[in-house]
C-alpha cells in the first residue's frame, strides 16, 4: 500500500517533470483505478514501451476528452 506522503510526492513528480511514467505513476496521473485505466488504455491504443513506461503525451490524449480511435471509426460507420 502506498503511503499518503509518497502518493503526493509521486503525483507531483508525475505531473510536472517526467515524460515517461511508471504504471503506478500513470494510475495516479490519470486518477483512475487499475481496471478503468487498463480499459481506457486498450480503447485508445496506449501501451507500455519496452522499458515498461507509459508516454505522458499519449496519456494526455486519453485525458483530453476526445473520442477514442475505436469510437471515432464507429461514428463514421453510422453515416
Amino acid at each position: 500500500m502506498i503511503k499518503r506522503d509518497e502518493l503526493i510526492t509521486m503525483r507531483a513528480i508525475a505531473i510536472c517533470f517526467k515524460p515517461f511514467l511508471k504504471p503506478e505513476e500513470a494510475l495516479i496521473y490519470c486518477n483512475l483505478g487499475r481496471t478503468q485505466f487498463a480499459k481506457n488504455c486498450e480503447e485508445f491504443g496506449i501501451y507500455k514501451n519496452n522499458a515498461g513506461y507509459f508516454k505522458k503525451e499519449d496519456l494526455d490524449k486519453m485525458l483530453s476528452g476526445a473520442l477514442s480511435p475505436i469510437a471515432e471509426s464507429a461514428s463514421k460507420l453510422k453515416v
